[in-house]
């Protein structure tokens, strides 16, 4: 995707985050241990030199330790790439933020990530995501469901899932996902609104998991980082359980990695660019 520039400008500093620092990239670079500032990152890159002799920086990832809370709950180790540098790009462009928020990252494997004075405090994944596709293509609950997704959202259905999971005690989500395919049959769900049903179940126990169990105080201020279609569905989700977020972004890692490059000396601020 990038030839052409680095053929034309071959000492071109390139920077990139995600997978491609992981165990199965082309670098690992190593994780930062939470709580940690953000604006460390620069700090901490991992530099690798391709077959074109071109130098790439690769921005760490972050991992949580298991640990015991001070209420005595436990939080389970996790690990994060790529969305780290996502949420820098957030507070680049709300810097309001960084005091505190929770900045949520729908996707495969959604973040919820929590800053305070700076630092990425605590972060939870949830995989609704991939347990949404794998359920639909794989398990006696896409059976009912349309080979492929109605055009439009089935918005009631989606509701009636988010409500029943985000309600239900700690759990019930493994008993409640049956009803995706219970209620076609007796009628209580058309086949096309199975899925956004199923979807609305997920997303309902992640948000309860997120909001009533593992952080365990209210959020004052969340934001929603992604793509249009899952932030929507994730938004409408959240304004059903009470929380509406501050601001909906798209994606932020540009803006991070620019961060990052400025801070690390790979590249000039804006403004700072003189040509002769």
């Amino acid at each position: 995707m990038v030839g052409d520039w680095l053929a034309r400008w071959p000492g071109l500093p390139v920077i990139a985050s995600g997978m491609v620092g992981s165990a199965h990239g082309w670098r690992e670079a190593p994780y930062l241990t939470c709580p940690v500032y953000i604006a460390s990152f620069h700090q901490h890159l991992t530099a690798v030199t391709s077959l074109s002799g071109t130098r790439i920086h690769i921005a760490p990832g972050l991992v949580l330790p298991s640990q015991v809370t001070r209420g005595g709950g436990t939080v389970v180790a996790d690990v994060m790439r790529g969305e780290e540098i996502q949420v820098l790009g957030a507070l680049s462009i709300r810097p309001e933020w960084q005091d505190e928020c929770c900045i949520v990252l729908p996707g495969t494997h959604s973040k919820w990530v929590w800053v305070k004075a700076g630092q990425v405090a605590q972060f939870m994944t949830s995989m609704a995501g991939e347990l949404f596709a794998v359920l639909r293509q794989h398990s006696i609950l896409g059976r009912l469901m349309p080979v492929s997704m109605p055009d439009s959202t089935q918005w009631e259905a989606f509701e009636k899932g988010v409500s029943l999971a985000y309600a239900a005690a700690p759990g019930m989500l493994i008993s409640l996902m049956f009803s995706a395919r219970s209620r076609v049959l007796t009628g209580e769900l058309a086949s096309y609104e199975s899925p956004d049903y199923l979807s609305g179940l997920l997303i309902g126990s992640e948000l309860a998991a997120a909001l009533k169990q593992h952080h365990g105080k209210p959020v004052t201020t969340l934001g929603l980082v992604g793509s249009p279609e899952l932030c929507s569905r994730y938004e409408r989700a959240l304004a059903l359980v009470g929380h509406r977020p501050s601001a909906v972004l798209g994606n932020t890692a540009p803006q991070g990695l620019w961060k990052v490059a400025v801070a690390a000396g790979l590249a000039a601020p804006l403004g700072a660019v003189h040509v002769a």
